[in-house]
């Protein structure tokens, strides 16, 4: 631990060298005018991990610049090791530009090409895609000076070389077969202090490997920054006395702030929809599950997954000759020789049911041979009947059949069992059971805890579908609108990025109908025409290069423009009809639409998205169309989302970023420093994450604390929201989450209790207020924070304050020029120690007099509600 604050406290000092040493415009005496600069790639169990550098006064001895990472990756295909970067090759083009290639796989027509200017920022990658040869290997790149072209050369599979020039590395001229002479490979082999790599040599000026080598460095003291965490407080404040601080609100300068600034995003990940908020209890219901949807097509994910043959003298297939819709082509055969055989779901996990409770069961079956009944029972697991009924199965064509269940008792492992009466063969399918108590008794609806339990938070919005869903593994799999609507039957199941099933029962009108019911503002997200950046399917390999074609997105955008009219038309309308013939005549009033998430800003991603931008806002100026700019807080997708944001003069852009505690409390200025004449910002997905990634007191405690900084910028952050939102245990992928499941319980985590906190304490108007420690130092003085915002319809005064530090924080608030009313306050405080996961909020009342005066408990965050005059 020594060593650790021994680096901190080093690299404090040495980062004010080094800003000094930017700031200057020349070299000193003693450095080189040129040196040598070798760059290369790195492999190890297949896995390709960036372009690399080393540099070298004599080329005899190397010194690496930055070894861990590379200075840029290959952002094609999946996730982790698919993003391979083989054999990178860089040259400096005669305008000074670096432009590198790479081979990708041994399987796509593809190489990847980006340029630098500078070797440490690096523009959009680009995946140009080759007509001529089985595959494309180890690409070289040269520059042709007569012909004032690249020329980009490269062999494949089958031994052949083939050749593509460009002057502007957006349009490539037909690849043709050349001579293995063409071939000019100038890499050569060095041996650093990490062994011998292959690359190319380059003589540079020493400032731009100067330059290099403080990027890395200032990267490195940021890392250590960003790593402080609550283990190391004991060491590094074992000193501090508790604090004294004094915050005096400056009222005569309130600003308005978004009113929108608190909502929650919605993804079905972790079996956040079917399985978790959506009510149904019947798994695979239509018969629909597909190996395809599962990573390795697991052969038992099939249409019989969930379902079991129980008794004897009987047969249970699936079949697809004569479905109730197209959409849902798969059907469930029962063959009775004798009567007693029945075909059991255990739906998720086991079926819960309450005594007492009314379960709503429809299904529809098609008899084709002989005239019968069914008997449809809910049993427990030891085999006792706890509901049933007996429902006439059609003589005919399919038929839909309903029946009420109730429960004579508790169970949390249920099954449904359906048993034909009489021999013979019975088509079955869309068998369902719901409880009656969905939230607001919907038809089709929410379970009701879960969904209580999100609007206990008071969102402003609801984010939906995604998240990565929203776009998609590969073209086919992006989530269309329209296929999540109308009657369950007619509506389209699709594979599960995240490796399970959609049946789209929780669809687009059911999300819409979820947000009026709890009065947040509906904000869908559409693909922008691609689909992940991570997918690995698709018409030209891996990633969003099978952008939807250009000759199709007349109709995708038609897509996107209908949505509008069906959440805001006129019933007489054809999209405005569908909603009303949903049972909801009246607009859903839709304001936002999210196009894009946290996609490549490549040039097939620009294209498309302009596109859907430019007639959204022609048709519809009064929509707010939010970008995005990719998955991180800095690099490359954020700068060229922004500059594409700027040049299309887009309202808002979409944000992401999942950092550490640590890097919350070293960016709480983030958001001062933007400019307030551009685009608004939605943060849509962040989290604090720790190693082992828990949901603890001291992630939901830096949470709180960089939201008051998103409220004391509340003018520029139009909205926010924590991600994901739901996890159901054992079906998790992906941790820490607010809200954790199972069929009977909800259980809410310690940063579910800090949004729903602000939730509740949200303002339109942000109180400027200032203030002064007894210990100024910086680590100190980053751990407090407060924000004090006005809820101008209430006029309430809420002040927010974060003690994220070991001691107490002894406050002086001073609330001159605010006219409080009422003798009490309400003071709600969330504290206890950084790894509780179980902490909760307690509220109390106290003398208005007493606000002046507060103790901030070490770890803690406290709320004071005040009303004023």
């Amino acid at each position: 631990m020594k060593s650790c604050l021994f680096a901190f406290v080093v690299c404090c000092g040495w980062l004010a060298h080094t800003s000094a040493a930017f700031a200057g415009n020349s070299a000193r005496n003693n450095e080189p005018d040129s040196v040598y600069l070798f760059s290369y790639g790195t492999s190890k169990n297949n896995y390709h991990n960036g372009l690399h550098f080393a540099w070298s006064r004599d080329q005899q001895q190397w010194h690496l610049i930055g070894n861990e990472y590379g200075y840029v990756r290959s952002d094609y295909s999946r996730w982790g090791s698919e993003k391979k970067m083989i054999n990178p090759y860089l040259i400096q083009g005669p305008n000074g530009v670096w432009q590198c290639v790479w081979g990708l796989n041994d399987r796509d027509k593809l190489f990847a090409q980006v340029s630098s200017p500078d070797l440490v920022y690096w523009g959009r990658q680009s995946y140009p895609l080759m007509a001529a040869g089985a595959n494309v290997l180890k690409p070289v790149i040269q520059y042709n000076a007569q012909q004032a072209h690249y020329a980009i050369t490269y062999t494949e599979a089958g031994g052949k070389y083939y050749q593509v020039t460009t002057k502007d590395f957006k349009t490539y001229s037909p690849a043709v077969e050349v001579p293995a002479a063409k071939y000019t490979d100038g890499s050569l082999t060095v041996n650093l202090p990490t062994g011998k790599v292959t690359g190319q040599l380059h003589r540079v000026p020493w400032t731009m490997v100067d330059k290099l080598i403080k990027t890395w460095e200032i990267k490195q003291y940021r890392n250590i920054q960003y790593g402080e965490n609550s283990t190391q407080d004991a060491q590094r404040f074992a000193a501090l006395k508790p604090v004294e601080a004094k915050i005096t609100v400056q009222a005569a300068q309130a600003k308005p702030i978004s009113d929108l600034l608190l909502g929650v995003f919605f993804e079905d990940i972790n079996y956040a929809a079917d399985g978790g908020l959506y009510a149904e209890l019947i798994q695979n219901r239509d018969f629909e599950y597909a190996p395809g949807d599962r990573e390795g097509h697991d052969k038992a994910w099939n249409s019989t997954h969930s379902w079991t043959l129980k008794g004897d003298n009987a047969s249970f297939t699936i079949d697809s000759v004569a479905p109730i819709h197209v959409n849902n082509p798969h059907y469930a055969v029962l063959n009775i020789e004798t009567p007693g055989a029945a075909l059991v779901n255990a739906g998720f996990d086991g079926i819960p049911v309450k005594k007492g409770s009314p379960y709503n069961l429809s299904l529809f079956t098609k008899q084709v041979a002989g005239k019968g009944k069914l008997l449809v029972r809910l049993v427990s697991k030891e085999g006792t009947v706890l509901a049933q009924a007996t429902i006439a199965a059609s003589a005919a064509g399919w038929k839909k059949s309903k029946a009420i269940l109730t429960a004579t008792a508790d169970a949390t492992d249920a099954r449904l069992e359906l048993q034909p009466l009489v021999k013979g063969r019975v088509l079955l399918d869309m068998i369902s059971l719901f409880p009656q108590k969905t939230f607001k008794g919907r038809e089709n609806g929410l379970r009701a805890d879960l969904a209580q339990t999100i609007a206990d938070i008071h969102p402003r919005f609801i984010r939906f579908p995604g998240g990565c869903v929203a776009h998609g593994d590969g073209l086919g799999n992006i989530y269309r609108w329209k296929n999540t609507i109308g009657p369950l039957e007619a509506r389209k199941p699709q594979r599960n990025l995240w490796g399970y099933h959609q049946t789209a029962g929780l669809g687009y009108f059911e999300y819409f109908r979820y947000c009026e019911d709890i009065g947040a503002e509906p904000l869908p997200v559409l693909a922008a025409g691609v689909p992940c950046q991570n997918s690995g399917v698709g018409p030209t390999g891996g990633g969003q290069q099978g952008g939807i074609p250009m000759d199709q997105m007349d109709e995708y955008v038609q897509e996107v423009l209908d949505l509008i009219e069906y959440a805001n038309g006129d019933v007489k309308t054809t999209w405005g009809k569908k909603r009303a013939e949903a049972g909801h005549p009246q607009p859903f009033n839709l304001k936002y639409v999210g196009i894009g998430n946290e996609d490549l800003i490549t040039d097939v991603f620009e294209e498309r998205f302009a596109l859907i931008y430019n007639a959204v806002k022609a048709k519809y100026p009064g929509i707010t169309v939010i970008g995005t700019v990719g998955p991180f807080y800095e690099g490359t997708d954020y700068e060229e989302g922004w500059e594409l944001a700027d040049k299309l003069k887009v309202p808002m852009v979409d944000e992401h970023y999942y950092v550490s505690p640590g890097w919350l409390i070293h960016n709480q200025d983030y958001y001062d420093r933007y400019d307030r004449h551009k685009s608004k910002v939605y943060l849509g997905e962040y989290a604090a994450h720790l190693s082992g990634r828990p949901n603890n007191l001291e992630t939901a405690l830096s949470e709180a604390l960089y939201l008051t900084a998103l409220e004391r910028n509340g003018d520029v952050v139009s909205m926010t929201s924590y991600a994901p939102l739901l996890a159901k245990e054992g079906h998790t992928q992906w941790n820490p989450d607010l809200i954790y499941f199972n069929n009977t319980e909800v259980k809410p985590t310690v940063g579910y209790q800090v949004q729903k906190l602000y939730g509740l304490h949200a303002g339109d108007q942000y109180l400027p207020a200032a203030i002064s420690l007894s210990n100024e130092q910086d680590g100190v003085k980053k751990r407090i924070a407060y924000s004090i915002v006005r809820d101008t319809k209430s006029k309430d005064l809420v002040v927010k304050m974060v003690n994220l530090l070991p001691v107490t924080v002894n406050t002086s608030l001073d609330l001159a020029g605010i006219d409080v009313a009422g003798p009490e306050a309400i003071k709600t405080v969330l504290q206890g120690q950084p790894a509780d996961k179980n902490a909760t909020p307690v509220e109390s009342t106290i003398a208005v007099s007493g606000i002046s005066k507060l103790e901030l408990p070490a770890y803690s965050f406290t709320v004071i509600r005040v009303k004023t005059k």
